[in-house]
């Protein structure tokens, strides 16, 4: 059993001011810090003063480094856990880790403070009571219709982080199922030097940023639509299912409770769906 603690420490999106005290303390008294990019957290923990063990920790790093950050845990030694940006573990790695110290009954302790999520929904202006994170996109393909056909009528606003040579393509697809006069929101380079938060729909922002290349990191807002989507009408669906069924010799109970399963239909629909069918 892991007798060390695992701190999932978030440290700032760009402006080292940012970082909380409580986040330094843990920073500088850990022994061992296990970083997504060594190059970019080496420079944070220089800024701190501090020199502890710095390992890599990536997601593209193998079962044996995993497996040697939980054999430091069980030497009784603390580790923090830290991504390029923000909180770790939100689109970004160490998800098995925490997971795997859990499994083992160790502690996880977080370490709260900045989140490009957050930081973002606070001034798009969007009601953000409620929200859809999507992080990265699958740049093509079926998943991507999917998240974004999903995106175009949710409710409420979604977030996505984007690289900025996608984030044209990001705006535009979204201006194709959502419509160009839904209103968006981007976020670059949060605060750092060159922040820039732009509003507006979601035409004018694809001509906005196809004229201007841009750079650095990047969280878009899609506002929420209008209201709540529509059911899908699953009429016909439903009758084909039951005819079926019915025919099978299966009860009229028994097909009304496979409607409900398979379908999802309310119970009162699929009883009077079933009971319209004829014998």
């Amino acid at each position: 059993m892991p007798a060390g603690t695992l701190y999932v420490v978030a440290t700032p999106l760009g402006n080292l001011g940012d970082l909380t005290p409580r986040a330094a303390e843990i920073l500088r008294g850990a022994p061992v810090v296990a970083a997504e990019d060594t190059r970019r957290t080496r420079g944070l923990l220089t800024h701190l003063g501090a020199s502890p063990r710095l390992l890599s920790f990536h997601q593209h790093s193998d079962d044996r480094r995993l497996e040697l950050i939980l054999d430091i845990l069980a030497e009784g030694r603390d580790v923090a856990l830290v991504s390029d940006a923000g909180t770790p573990v939100v689109s970004d790695p160490g998800a098995d880790l925490v997971a795997a110290v859990r499994a083992r009954g160790g502690t996880v302790v977080p370490i709260p403070g900045a989140s490009a999520v957050a930081t973002t929904l606070s001034v798009s202006g969007f009601v953000g009571d409620r929200y859809l994170f999507l992080g990265f996109v699958p740049r093509r393909g079926a998943d991507r219709a999917r998240l974004l056909g999903r995106a175009a009528t949710e409710e409420w606003p979604v977030v996505f982080f984007e690289a900025p040579s996608r984030l044209v393509a990001l705006l535009t697809d979204l201006a194709a199922v959502a419509g160009g006069s839904r209103r968006g929101f981007v976020a670059r380079e949060l605060t750092k030097l060159h922040e820039e938060l732009r509003a507006g729909p979601l035409d004018e922002l694809v001509r906005y940023f196809s004229e201007r290349e841009p750079r650095g990191e990047i969280t878009v807002v899609l506002e929420g639509a209008a209201g709540p989507a529509a059911p899908p009408d699953r009429s016909a669906e439903a009758a084909e299912l039951a005819a079926l069924l019915l025919a099978d010799g299966m009860s009229r109970r028994d097909v009304v409770e496979r409607l409900i399963g398979a379908l999802g239909l309310p119970r009162n629909e699929a009883y009077r769906r079933v009971m319209e069918m004829r014998e």
